[in-house]
This record gives C-alpha cells, sequence and structure tokens, in this order.
C-alpha cells in the first residue's frame, strides 16, 4: 500500500489545503500518516471552514459550501488525532556553545542517520499550507531534515501555499543551497498576499501582511538557473519539477494532490512549465 507522510502546522492548517489531497490518496487507496512539530493535534483556520469569508486580495470566497462542509467533517474527525511528533521522531541539532559541542554534534548525526531508515515506509511527503507554517513549519530544523532524508531517497515531495517555505529554508549545512536550487516551484504570490489580518491558532493578536513575501523567497531560492512561477490571475498554479510538486494557495489543492498520485503511479516528472 502507497503510504504518504503529511505534515500540519499546530498553528492552523487550510481546509481544503488538506482535504485536496486527501480526497486524491483517499480514492487510490493510499494510508495517510499525519505528524506535528510537537505531536499536538492540528485544526483548521476557521476561515477556511466558511463559505461566507471574503479573501481580500481576490475579493471573493474561495471556499465553497461543499468543500467547507467535508473540510470541517475531516477537522472534527479522529483522523488527525495522536498526530506523529517531529519534536519525539527527530533529533534537535546542537548549539555549538553548548558543553562538549563536537560529542553532542557526533552524536546528532548519529541519530540523525536512522531517518534514511525510518522514512523507507512512506512514498511521499506532504506540506500542507495556510498561514500556519509560517509559524512552526517554515523555519522547523526537523522537518528541514525529513525533507532532506525525503530528497536522498529520491521520493516526491508535495508542498501548498506557504508549505512550500520550509523547501526553500531545507539545505545541507555545508553549502547551505537551497534544495530548490535550479528548480521551477509555484507558491504563495506577493499579489495575494494579505495586507493584514494574517492570522494563527492559538495567538490572540493580529500579525498584520505576512512576515515574509514567500514569492521573493522562492525567487531567490530557485537562483539564476531555475525560476519561480506566480500565474497570477490563472486560476490554478501547479508546478512540477521531480521531486518537488508545488501548489500556489487554496484553488491548486486538489491539483496538486492530483499531480503528486501522478507522480506515484505514472512517474509524471514535469508540468506546469
Amino acid at each position: 500500500m502507497t503510504k504518504i507522510l503529511a505534515i500540519l502546522s499546530e498553528y492552523g492548517y487550510w481546509g481544503e489545503e488538506l482535504l485536496g489531497p486527501l480526497v486524491a490518496f483517499d480514492e487510490h487507496g493510499y494510508q495517510t500518516v499525519f505528524a506535528t512539530p510537537t505531536g499536538k493535534r492540528a485544526h483548521a483556520l476557521p476561515p477556511s471552514l466558511d463559505p461566507g469569508y471574503i479573501d481580500p486580495p481576490l475579493g471573493r470566497s474561495v471556499t465553497t459550501p461543499e468543500v467547507a462542509v467535508a473540510a470541517r467533517e475531516l477537522d472534527e474527525s479522529s483522523r488527525l488525532d495522536n498526530p506523529l511528533s517531529l519534536e519525539q521522531w527527530i533529533p534537535d541539532r546542537p548549539y555549538q556553545s553548548e558543553p562538549e559541542p563536537l560529542r553532542k554534534t557526533e552524536d546528532y548525526y548519529r541519530e540523525l542517520a536512522k531517518l534514511d531508515t525510518d522514512i523507507e515506509q512512506y512514498d511521499a511527503l506532504v506540506i500542507v499550507g495556510g498561514s500556519g507554517p509560517i509559524v512552526d513549519l517554515a523555519n522547523n530544523g526537523r522537518l528541514h531534515e525529513l525533507i532532506l532524508a525525503f530528497v536522498r531517497a529520491d521520493k516526491p515531495i508535495l508542498a501548498l501555499c506557504y508549505g512550500v517555505a520550509a523547501l526553500a529554508f531545507a539545505r545541507d549545512w555545508e553549502d547551505r543551497v537551497s534544495i530548490l536550487r535550479g528548480k521551477h516551484v509555484t507558491g504563495h504570490c506577493k499579489e495575494y498576499d494579505y495586507k493584514d489580518g494574517t492570522g494563527f491558532l492559538g495567538v490572540d493578536f493580529n500579525m498584520g501582511p505576512p512576515p515574509y513575501p514567500l514569492e521573493y523567497i522562492l525567487r531567490d531560492a530557485t537562483g539564476p538557473d531555475g525560476r519561480y512561477h506566480g500565474n497570477v490571475g490563472k486560476e490554478t498554479s501547479v508546478i512540477v519539477d521531480f521531486p518537488y510538486v508545488t501548489a500556489r494557495s487554496t484553488p491548486d489543492s486538489f491539483l496538486g494532490g492530483g499531480k503528486l498520485v501522478e507522480v506515484l503511479e505514472s512517474g509524471l516528472r514535469r508540468y506546469g512549465w
């Protein structure tokens, strides 16, 4: 059985950005295992479950009544209970200021090496989007190491919306070059960013605009030989440049999940550019 590992933020995921891929996986009989940074159960961002919510940059609702119902049922189901904990699974890189840093670094790499064996049971990795990933996924060192393990194993990775940032920041500590260097990707473009109102679960303040422009990060990460594709004005934007499948935002969730299935079932290596 094909087995997918899906990473969710504990600060809120966008309902459709989990639902879309999961529908495709379920239709093909895949098993999906969920994980969060600390093992806390993930929840959908409330606006993503409200078909009456008007997305400010687009000036319209981005959630149909049917998707809202299905996403709410998923969010309230037991499927997301008891996720794996990245904190308990993957070691934390020690500070160089700690006592005996060399011994601790050696221990770190010894434990980290087990990750290559751990992921043999999974066929693909999914990083679900929403505003939450800005907080606890984008610069999560444990998630970066997990991503690098999937890259070493030549296994596909689907990242959606702000989840794509984790790919941009995943890099080997020897050269510090993004794994997206030379690749074609999409992700949340500047035109579709909020000017105000970025929200996260579990906090009581309005972040305002997103704390970083994902488009600029992706343009820099892909370098002169790669390219960021915003596809502004186009209804969907999904790019496949194996091993990466990247999806711009909410409308790309079902297409993104479908393209990952094509990668797994038909050997798709390039799409959308």
